[in-house]
């Protein structure tokens, strides 16, 4: 089986020097991970995103200004400047991690900030033809209203928290859902049930590592090599072999990041149990 991690963070300092990573990825790779989207959150994460790419193979970038790092950046303007030369990159795949966190800054004027720029990166991301990562936190109405307005746009909702009545509606608007570890606790069950309700060809899956270690690791640091434990959870609601859901999982992200370049043997050459 073959894993695709849409969703992970390896710039994180979590994963410690460069040698404690190095043996972190080996790792991952003895466990099936062949291929890794690290989603940068400001230019600097989104640079040391790009320096992975380049240094590991199956390695992509995506590049963006997360709804939380906005507020620590004295220009964005200029930070938006630089994301944009960033995308020009030839491993970036993707605009993001990008969207609204209402968790954090739910102000009524830090709301409308972040939609700007929101909207400012949605717009980038139709200009350059490339799908869009989205972070989505206690802001569900407001990001879906959001991408409504960018009929063009298309990408995927990470580490989906929404309800299910939001996810029809995303569907509808032909765009992805992502699900991590999330899945495997206890206390989720409404957002593991979702994952029973999105058509096999918006399935995703992902880490958002060094975050949402599964089910029975969490609290640990996560990494990719977990990942296969959000695989069988999300076999196990669909009932289907966990082979068919790996390889679902990466034909829908190869098809979605088409920069990656990789082609994956069709699903149909699995046989679902």
């Amino acid at each position: 089986m073959t894993l695709f991690d849409t969703h992970a963070h390896y710039y994180d300092e979590k994963f410690g020097s460069d040698s404690e990573r190095r043996e972190v990825i080996g790792k991952i790779r003895q466990a099936g991970v062949k291929y890794v989207i690290n989603a940068g959150t400001n230019p600097d994460s989104s640079r040391l995103s790009l320096a992975l790419a380049d240094e590991y193979d199956g390695f992509y970038a995506a590049v963006g200004l997360h709804p939380e790092d906005i507020f620590d950046i004295s220009d964005p303007e200029a930070a938006f400047s630089e994301i944009r030369e960033l995308a020009a990159s030839e491993k970036a795949v993707a605009v993001g991690e990008i969207g609204l966190d209402y968790h954090w800054h739910g102000e009524p004027s830090e709301r409308e900030f972040q939609k700007y720029w929101f909207s400012r990166q949605l717009e980038l991301a139709c200009e350059l033809g490339y799908p869009v990562v989205v972070h989505d936190r206690d802001a569900h109405g407001d990001c879906l209203e959001t991408v409504m307005k960018f009929p063009e746009a298309r990408g995927v909702f990470h580490s989906f928290s929404g309800s299910p009545e939001t996810a029809r509606e995303l569907i509808k608007l032909g765009w992805h859902i992502s699900f991590s570890g999330v899945i495997t606790f206890e206390n989720a069950r409404r957002t593991a049930q979702i994952v029973t309700e999105i058509p096999e060809d918006r399935l995703l899956i992902e880490t958002d590592c060094p975050y949402l270690t599964p089910h029975p690791y969490r609290g640990r640091r996560n990494d990719s090599s977990y990942m296969l434990l959000t695989a069988e959870k999300a076999a196990e609601l669909r009932g289907i072999s966990v082979e068919r859901l790996c390889s679902v999982t990466l034909e829908n992200a190869a098809r979605l990041f088409p920069r990656t370049g990789i082609l994956p043997p069709s699903i149909n050459e699995v046989t679902a149990s």
